[in-house]
């Protein structure tokens, strides 16, 4: 049998012990050395420009039908469903609570650098050259570039090469990226404030085509699908778009991405989303073909107002 007290166990032991407590030092400095925990929504919350505010101020289109349109003193489309659904999602639920904004193509830059809006929802086209002013979080919808046509020269304006011909008169509307794409294409444009403002020229004889997003002309298609046809033309590139946000609060660009990364990860499940209904009741029986809602990109991780623990 083993003596306890002699001279040999009580080294052993010693050995023993100063191995335990090394294991556990060590287990120690692995444990300082994780990951700080996760920021949570009420951080970002924190951090961003909103902090305080009563309401919060979005900018929508006005006079573009399924998009965004006020009528009868209220607004509707898919771009106000997807505003809506994000100002829930950072606290603000109910018209109440926001004030929406009615913006021009041309004044959404403006509007977010100027402090006139928090976010701009608006058929916004994300751009290397835009992202040096604003800042984006999206996309939430992938677009492409179409021309409408009255039905009396349905059959004479099919492409590109028809758009330069002089005898007819292009619209489409200023700071748009339709704008660009068809100087690109060298077709002499007519530029107005907006998009309706070409269909009702078109209506009366001043123009002859308007060039736009296809989401913009589906809804004046839906206003009026006995006049028009919408031509598909080969511009090239989609365009994705995506929420305006100030550029100098990252904190608020994150919370709208991780709120649109919310919505898709919904639809990934087979679930309904708040894109898919948005999509449903406005866009959708008008586009030519079925549409899923694109990933968010740069999406942060976020400990949300319903998270029981940190997602990593």
């Amino acid at each position: 049998m083993n003596d306890s007290s002699s001279p040999r166990f009580r080294s052993i032991a010693t050995t023993l012990a100063v191995a335990l407590t090394l294991t556990l030092a060590a287990a120690a400095g692995c444990d300082n050395r994780q990951d700080p925990p996760l920021p949570s929504v009420l951080d970002k919350l924190r951090e961003s420009h909103l902090d305080g505010q009563p309401k919060i101020r979005i900018g929508v289109a006005a006079t573009e039908p399924l998009m965004g349109e006020l009528r009868n003193g209220t607004y509707v489309g898919f771009d106000v469903e997807i505003a809506r659904y994000i100002a829930a999602s950072l606290g603000y639920e109910g018209d109440q609570r926001i004030d929406f904004v009615s913006l021009a193509t041309e004044d959404r830059i403006p509007a977010l650098q100027g402090g006139v809006v928090d976010l701009v929802v608006s058929s916004f086209s994300i751009t290397e050259e835009r992202k040096k002013q604003v800042g984006f979080a999206g996309p939430y919808f992938v677009t492409t570039q179409e021309v409408m046509v009255p039905n009396r020269l349905k059959d004479k304006i099919r492409t590109i090469e028809d758009l330069r011909d002089p005898a007819y008169k292009i619209c489409t509307s200023g700071g748009s990226t339709t704008e660009a794409e068809l100087e690109k294409h060298q077709v002499k444009a007519l530029v107005v404030k907006r998009v309706g403002d070409c269909v009702n020229g078109i209506r009366e004889g001043r123009y002859d085509a308007v060039s736009s997003d296809e989401t913009i002309l589906a809804g004046f298609l839906s206003q009026y699908p006995t006049e028009f046809e919408i031509v598909d033309m080969p511009f090239g590139t989609s365009e994705t778009l995506g929420i305006g946000v100030p550029i100098g609060d990252p904190a608020l660009r994150d919370l709208v991405a991780f709120f649109l990364d919310k919505s898709y990860q919904q639809g990934r499940s087979g679930i309904s989303s708040p894109w898919l209904t948005a999509y449903n009741r406005t866009l959708g029986p008008w586009m030519k073909g079925p549409k899923s809602q694109p990933q968010p990109l740069d999406v942060p991780k976020l400990v949300d107002f319903d998270d029981k623990a940190p997602r990593r």
